[in-house]
Parts: structure tokens; sequence; C-alpha cells
């Protein structure tokens, strides 16, 4: 008897390793999305029979415990072991043992699961490589994807850093020095919500605007003077990398 071609396919079936805030918003954006979420293992759990019955299992644990946590589950050869790391390759699920792999790291900050989720949904990117399976998660979730191959995985996560963590921590400093200046922190906000349209809009170099950007070094030695001593590094690393922004704006190679 053969199969209905008309019939309709079960919804593909995933399961998690990892029960942080990354693998539960993953597995609550899949299951809002059509896919049959079978369950989430956690530390402890025995992770061996994990692949089978799943068309993907999802290595959300941190990156230090993958090559572990993979090297301890049974390849199945009708699952997809994939991991959401942004700076490893898939060569730590291969030497595991697994010939279907992927990854597919989310470029979104997931602060807790019901906020991780929405944002999973909500139009994200994702780093993808290895088998197109990942490409039909991003599909399903309407999200949007860029290839990044395994060599250039470590400099796109550390962009990533850059964009997200490190921005947070200058945003730290401004909050401070304007503390010490008796400046409440929110009159700052549409500035900054301004300055993101603009590199939105323009791209970084030509959004830069500033005292170093203009050579101005006389306002900068004012500022390196008013800061306290423990904020002039941060400051002067931004000055530095203003001045070469600026550089590059005006190289006319």
């Amino acid at each position: 008897m053969t199969a209905d071609p008309g019939a309709r396919r079960p919804p593909p079936g995933v399961r998690v390793i990892g029960a942080g805030r990354a693998g539960r918003s993953l597995a609550q954006a899949l299951r809002r999305s059509g896919w049959t979420v079978r369950g989430i293992l956690e530390r402890g759990d025995d992770p061996g029979p994990a692949a089978h019955g799943v068309d993907l299992l999802v290595v959300a644990t941190p990156d230090a415990a993958i090559a572990a946590t993979a090297a301890r589950v049974e390849p199945d050869a009708g699952a997809v072991v994939a991991h959401l790391a942004g700076s490893l390759g898939l060569d730590v699920l291969l030497e595991a043992g697994h010939e279907r792999v992927g990854a597919l790291h989310p470029l979104v900050a997931m602060p807790d699961r019901d906020t991780g989720a929405r944002r999973l949904q909500a139009g994200a990117w994702f780093a993808v490589a290895g088998d197109p399976l990942v490409e039909q998660v991003v599909a399903d979730l309407g999200g949007r994807s860029i290839v990044v191959a395994d060599q250039d995985r470590a400099a796109y996560h550390a962009a990533a850093v850059i964009a997200s963590n490190h921005v947070v921590a200058v945003l730290g400093q401004a909050e401070r020095v304007a503390a010490a200046a008796g400046v409440p922190f929110e009159v700052y906000l549409e500035l900054i919500r301004a300055t993101i349209d603009n590199v939105a809009e323009l791209g970084p170099a030509a959004a830069l605007t500033g005292p170093a950007a203009r050579g101005d070094d006389v306002t900068v030695e004012r500022h390196l003077a008013a800061l306290d001593p423990s904020e002039r590094a941060g400051y002067q690393a931004g000055v530095e990398l203003a001045r070469r922004l600026a550089g590059d704006r005006s190289d006319p190679r």
C-alpha cells in the first residue's frame, strides 16, 4: 500500500538539552510555530537517548559543555544534532560521532523564556551552518539566516558581543559618569535611540559625531581631566575607536 501523497505530514519533533534561557526560549518558540517539543533535558538527566525519536536535537548547554554533552548522546541517523553557540563550528558535533549536524545561533538577547521566545519569532537573524533542517527552523520561526562558516564563527560572534554586550557596558559607564555630574541617565536615552537610528540609516562611519571624530583634542583632554581616574581608560578606548572610524571615513581608498 503506497502512502497518500496528499496526506498531511506530522509536525517535526525537537528535543532540547539545556534548561537555560536559550533552550527554553527556543523550545517555546518552536512549539508556537507548530513543532512538537518532546522535552527539555535538565542538568542531571541522561542525554544518551536524546536524539532518538526526534527530527532535531538542540544542545543548548553553555558553550564549554557542548562537546562533552554531544559525546554522551547516542548517534541517530534520523536526527540532526545542532548547537546554539555563536563561536563554535560543526566540529564539536562531528567529533562526537554525529553525522547530521547543524549550528543555529540566534542574534537576539533572551533575558527570560517568554521575552526570548517572542523575539525569536519576531524576524530574528540566525547564523546557521550544516544540515538544511536548521534553515527550516529559521523559516518556521519567521526569521532570517546568514550562513557563517566554521572558520569565521569566532569573529562573527566577537562582533555580536561588541554590538550587544560592549554597547551595554559603555552605556553603564555613561550612567556612572552622568550620576557623578548629578544628571539622571534617562535624559540620554533619546540621544542613544537617535544614534542607533542614524547608524541604521547611514552606517557607523557617516553617523559618527563628537570631539574625537572632528579632531577636537582640547575637549577630549577636558573630558579626561573631569573623569574619575577609574573611568579614564574606558573613555580613552572609545576615543581611539572613534578616531579610527573617523580615519576610515576619510580614507580615499
